[in-house]
């Protein structure tokens, strides 16, 4: 069998941290290397050339998942001419959609990947990674009159809740009043 070209290395790399960063989100930080190989497309040998450890792939996953977020702060921003109020309204109602509740592994890491981080499901780095993506987070949720922690917290709070409840006529209305107490002053 030859050899991977570089390109096709760097390639199959930025396949499996994407593939990886939505697994983790969807299933947790317990996925197989098996699994997630297969599910990139890759061997299970494949993974030991490409990363040193499980560990530097959740720290290089959980980045890429708030270098997704941040994408879509940034985009908001842009679609609503910088308008900051306008872009948060509009990421409290997609953030509070039945799609995001239903859709973890293309959704917010911070719900996603809260419990694997507190539990050391990555390393130092994949902490630290994940607390100044709380904070970058936070901050663009914030504003003059407005506390972002306060309204990531219920964010969050409601999208965890809302997917532990999914099924019941509950789930929605979790969604629902969360959306109500954070847009009443957006």
């Amino acid at each position: 069998m030859g050899r991977v070209s570089q390109a096709q290395a760097e390639e199959n790399r930025r396949r499996v941290v994407d593939t990886a960063s939505r697994l983790f989100r969807e299933q947790g930080t317990q996925v197989s290397v098996a699994d997630l190989m297969k599910a990139a497309g890759l061997t299970h040998g494949a993974f030991y050339k490409q990363f040193a450890s499980k560990e530097a792939l959740v720290d290089e996953a959980t980045a890429h998942a708030f270098g997704e977020l941040a994408r879509r702060q940034t985009a908001g921003l842009a679609q609503y001419g910088g308008q900051r109020e306008a872009a948060q309204r509009a990421l409290i109602d997609a953030y509070l959609s039945v799609e995001h509740r239903d859709d973890p592994a293309d959704g917010c890491p911070v719900a996603a990947l809260a419990t694997d981080i507190a539990r050391e499901g990555g390393g130092p780095e994949a902490r630290r990674v994940y607390t100044e993506g709380v904070a970058d987070f936070a901050g663009f949720l914030g504003g003059d009159d407005q506390d972002g922690i306060v309204r990531l917290c219920t964010l969050f709070g409601a999208l965890v809740l809302s997917r532990a409840t999914k099924g019941s006529p509950l789930s929605e209305e979790i969604l629902a009043a969360a959306r109500a107490a954070l847009t009443e002053t957006a």
